[in-house]
């Protein structure tokens, strides 16, 4: 068995606990290497070691080669790396897990700068002001034209995504096995505009419309790009989905519950 590991934060390159795990699983048969030097062919699975940042980052380097992710949490939230370090050695070599499928986003970019936008999303792509103001943000939802949304930009999200950037500006919860996707305005100007749910068959079309001419900000999950003014946009869902290795029954209401505090009120206690 050959499995990639990635780690981002230099601080964890040389961790005890880690590097112990990699000597075991090392010692057990498997061919290990660091994926920072590049993706070798026949790779069966990627570790990624760290928190839910760290998992997004590792992600683009094994989505589009259809390779399975195993995110250890050594972060705080945990909700997409959900395994614990001194959990997940005996199943995995035994082959006890599953892989499930989460789907992706798409961006395509408009203009020159089109090239440089790594163009896919596990959580969420969203479309952004860059200074002072309100940013108009035209929508078209499978060609359909709808209201121009006045915030402080306008974010398309996954299933995934929706306890991530999503949650954040009063997007609905939905787990990650309904196969949709979130329209959500980021701090809208309007008294009268809610988060959108569509098919994730749909594409959105944003383009943005700024007084003042001014750059708007493009984020693909944790990474951000400037785009020029007026810059266009399309999103939907991309040809291919992610492949996540779980170990153990994992539970989305458990998550919430356990990572998020949902419900939590005094006339709840047991």
């Amino acid at each position: 068995m050959k499995i990639a590991y990635f780690i981002k934060k230099s601080g964890l390159q040389a961790d005890p606990a880690v590097r112990s795990f990699l000597k075991d699983l090392a010692a057990s048969g498997a061919e290990t290497y660091d994926v920072s030097g590049g993706l070798v062919p026949g790779t069966d699975m990627l570790i990624a070691f760290g928190g839910d940042g760290t998992f997004l980052t590792a992600s683009r380097i094994v989505c589009e080669a259809g390779v399975p992710i195993l995110g250890i949490n050594l972060g705080r939230m945990g909700f997409l790396s959900d395994n614990e370090l001194g959990s997940v050695l005996e199943p995995l070599l035994a082959g006890k897990y599953t892989v499930e499928e989460r789907e992706m986003l798409e961006v395509r970019v408009e203009g020159a700068e089109a090239s440089a936008v790594y163009p896919y999303a596990l959580n969420e792509v969203a479309f952004r002001r860059s200074g002072a103001g309100t940013l108009g943000v035209g929508v078209k939802l499978d060609g359909a034209e709808l209201p121009t949304y006045w915030c402080d930009g306008l974010l398309v999200s996954t299933s995934t995504g929706s306890t991530a950037y999503s949650l954040s500006v009063g997007g609905p919860i939905c787990p990650p096995n309904v196969e949709v996707l979130i329209i959500a305005p980021i701090a809208p100007h309007n008294l009268n505009v809610r988060p959108l749910v569509v098919a994730k068959d749909s594409v959105v079309e944003l383009q943005a419309i700024d007084r003042k001419n001014r750059s708007v900000l493009l984020s693909v999950d944790n990474k951000d790009y400037v785009l020029p003014a007026g810059a266009r946009i399309k999103v939907g869902c991309a040809p291919f989905s992610l492949k996540r290795v779980c170990i153990g029954k994992s539970s989305f209401i458990d998550a919430l519950r356990s990572k998020l505090f949902w419900g939590e009120d005094v006339r709840n206690a047991r």
